[in-house]
């Protein structure tokens, strides 16, 4: 598919009179969709300005004295004001992550801190406390709104709503300074990873796949040097971790890659250290303000988790399970390291190295092998068709304005009706976060304001990736792993776009349990095993032929190829992201407590240099502090879920159309357990996620 609209580097800039003008400002349109390559950093400042004005004139309405109790009244009037002010805010931050620039930065920073301020004041607001909770005691409420309610309830009392005086001006305060922090945490992050770079010789280079390699060298003609250019972006990174037989090189490119934005770096400005430190003891500061022992208390409230200690007994429990296993993983790594390799110590820069040689070595066939027949294009038109098949929808390309000439836009019709669409953003680039997201450009929702009556704004997301680009005029090549991602991320857009849900509040992904939006995300990476599946998204770069059988099925062997170690890693980090919540004090031994863990759950700890910690953009600067268990407690859920599918048959209607209607389209009117025993018809089990990674 082809990038349907101009980059917005290709958009002149307007003067100052024209950004200050509102009448043509793109953050105020009331377009369906975000003119993004319209929007310049000069429109940001007069536009949010704008909204929030409207957004607290709007909120001083529904709460005075005589403003009705009435859900219908606070919709039309409020909900319709934050929308629009979210939605703009929201297009910023979007550009902020993908199109990041130093204009574009310094407009965004310089209007967080009241954007900030007044979500906070929202939140805390007595009187609109007040009237939810006289709205929720009406008995005419639909359930839809029920739930909402008594979602909106519990999140006014954890933004402090019940709190007054100095409290809740001291709670106002660290929500303003965290928020700044995050920002502060991802932009360093961002800026050690692109401001790093080293140029290696082809004899550097030797073992690294063709398609990287030319990608490297155009870097470098690009800065008119010679040789390969190489950055610390993962689709450089990674392959030459694998592939390169230089061990010299690995081990520099894993110091600068572990270090990032860590003391050990050689840009001390990018250093997070201080404000991992003071956004741990804010966080814990936070939660003692409204009344709990700890921040993890605080941020389970909302989740499906009853309590740190069961968190971590979760985490140990599936640990031990996974250890045994995770020792045989090194074992054969270090044996097969020394006979194969001559390699009689194994490193850290020397890990993805051997494991894929091992995994060559003992299925015959190489994740390079695989990338052929594995080219973009391809891969999303198999996609699409396994979404039309499972939940017939249809993908359909379409015309958009886009922030990078890269960007896809597709329209989501059932019927030839529209009900969705969807940015897809898949290739890495500087000035974009590293990573894979999919994030919300507007919700299902039964606007209130207008003329049409019960009309519906239609859901929009953004999906985004970090995909190398293809190189000598060759489409784009994914391993099986960046399959695997853009189906994850697809399972989370298939949530957002495919509720039926129309309240603001419980549709697609808005109110559901932390721990428990993974599961449409991980589920969808199921459909990358299955064979018939993998014809479809297949066909070779060169020749079109779909990828063999054969290689299939050494792919199948090889799939849980150290899922003990893979398993213990995502412990490692969950644990860690846990009691660095739940602990007084960890701020100030965040390397120590690492430590701990490491010494607790991994078979095999990482060198001391390692400050993996401080490019944790999940639980420093995500959604993910005290949840980034999140991932393997959503996992036992999806899957049970898909071992309904392998039950019942992968393309079985009747089971898609359950799981469309009891875990897709819920929203979250119901609780997720609800969902999760009305599409299984009984509780979760653990076992089948340890079937499906051969630990059982």
């Amino acid at each position: 598919m082809d990038a349907n609209a101009a980059s917005p580097t290709a958009v002149s800039t307007p003067d100052s009179a024209a950004l200050s003008d509102l009448t043509t400002n793109p953050l105020l349109s009331t377009a369906p969709l975000p003119d993004f390559a319209a929007i310049q950093p000069g429109h940001i400042q007069p536009a949010i300005s704008e909204l929030l004005t409207q957004a607290r004139q709007a909120l001083a309405e529904v709460t005075a004295p005589q403003a009705p109790a009435d859900y219908e009244t606070l919709s039309r009037v409020l909900n319709v004001a934050t929308e629009r002010l979210g939605t703009a805010w929201g297009a910023v931050g979007h550009l902020n992550s993908v199109a990041n620039t130093p204009a574009l930065r310094e407009a965004y920073n310089a209007v967080l801190p009241a954007v900030t301020e007044f979500y906070t004041g929202l939140g805390a607001n007595e009187a609109l406390y007040a009237k939810y909770k006289a709205i929720a005691g009406r008995p005419d409420l639909t359930p839809e709104r029920q739930q909402l309610l008594k979602h909106a309830i519990r999140d006014f009392v954890l933004s402090g709503a019940e709190l007054s005086g100095e409290a809740k001006e001291r709670f106002a305060k660290i929500q303003e300074r965290t928020a700044e922090i995050a920002q502060a945490f991802s932009e360093h992050v961002m800026d050690a990873t692109d401001g790093w770079s080293l140029f290696a010789t082809a004899e550097e280079m030797q073992g690294v796949p063709p398609d990287v390699q030319a990608n490297a060298r155009a870097a470098a003609e690009k800065d008119s040097r010679e040789g390969f250019k190489l950055t610390l972006h993962f689709p450089v990174y990674m392959p030459v971790m694998q592939y390169a037989e230089d061990r010299s090189l690995r081990e520099r490119l894993y110091r600068a890659y572990v270090t990032r934005a860590s003391e050990l770096a050689d840009k001390p400005e990018f250093d997070n250290s201080p404000l991992m430190q003071e956004l741990l003891a804010l966080r814990q500061e936070e939660a003692k303000i409204l009344g709990f022992n700890n921040f993890a208390e605080a941020s389970l409230v909302p989740k499906m988790a009853s309590s740190p200690a069961q968190v971590m007994e979760f985490l140990r429990d599936l640990a031990a399970r996974a250890k045994p296993y995770a020792q045989r993983d090194l074992e054969e790594l270090k044996d097969f390291a020394k006979a194969a390799l001559q390699m009689q110590t194994l490193e850290a820069w020397d890990l993805a190295y051997v494991s894929e040689k091992l995994k060559e070595a003992r299925y015959a066939f190489s994740d390079q092998e695989v990338r052929q027949y594995l080219t973009l294009p391809r891969v999303l038109e198999g996609l699409f068709r396994i979404v039309d098949r499972l939940f017939g929808v249809q993908l359909i390309p379409a015309k958009a304005s886009v922030w990078h000439e890269s960007v896809q836009f597709c329209e989501l019709r059932r019927g030839g009706q529209l009900i969705g669409q969807v940015y897809l953003d898949l290739f890495a680039r500087n000035g974009k976060r590293p990573g894979a997201w999919m994030d919300e450009v507007r919700s299902r929702w039964t606007r209130p304001d207008l003329q049409d009556a019960g009309a519906e704004q239609i859901p929009v997301a953004h999906l985004v990736c970090n995909f190398p680009q293809g190189a000598d005029g060759k489409p784009a090549l994914l391993t099986h792993d960046d399959v695997i991602t853009l189906f994850h991320e697809c399972g989370h857009g298939l949530h957002h776009l495919l509720t039926r849900v129309a309240e603001l509040g419980v549709s697609g992904i808005s109110g559901v349990e932390w721990d428990a939006v993974e599961l449409p995300s991980q589920f969808m990476e199921n459909f990358c095993w299955e064979w018939e599946v993998v014809q479809q998204l297949s066909g070779h770069v060169d020749t079109g032929a779909s990828l063999p059988r054969e290689l299939f099925d050494k792919m199948l062997a090889a799939k849980n190829f150290q899922a003990g170690l893979q398993t213990l890693r995502q412990i490692e980090f969950a644990l860690f992201d846990m009691r660095l919540h739940a602990e007084p004090g960890s701020e100030t031994r965040i390397q120590s407590l690492l430590d701990d863990v490491r010494a607790e759950v991994s078979v095999n700890p990482p060198p001391a240099f390692n400050r993996f910690q401080h490019s944790f953009s999940h639980i420093f600067a995500g959604g993910y502090a005290a949840g980034y268990y999140s991932y393997k407690w959503a996992e036992v859920l999806s899957a049970d879920c898909w071992s309904a599918f392998e039950e019942e048959g992968v393309f079985n209607p009747a089971t898609g159309r359950r799981y469309l209607d009891e875990i897709l389209s819920m929203g979250s009117v119901r609780d997720a357990m609800d969902n999760f025993k009305a599409f299984r018809g009984r509780e979760p089990s653990i076992d089948a996620l340890l079937r499906h990674q051969g630990m059982a």
